[in-house]
């Protein structure tokens, strides 16, 4: 079974967040998880404010608004 932490370390090793993985996440956080799964899930939301991972969601609503 997938954990958050793997989903999390494939997004900071590519440095991209596919909107699958997103969708995955959901998924994830929506059932119990461990103190590592939360830190992970964090440590990914500070990457992605500091532009350290893309997210696809986000590039696709920038190309529809443009």
């Amino acid at each position: 079974m997938t954990r958050i932490r793997d989903v999390v370390q494939q997004a900071l090793a590519t440095g991209y967040l596919t909107v699958e993985a997103e969708n995955q996440l959901r998924h994830l956080l929506s059932s119990r998880y461990d103190l590592e799964d939360f830190n992970a899930f964090m440590t990914l939301q500070e990457a992605a404010m500091n532009g350290k991972v893309k997210q696809e969601s986000r590039e696709r609503r920038v190309k529809c608004e443009v």
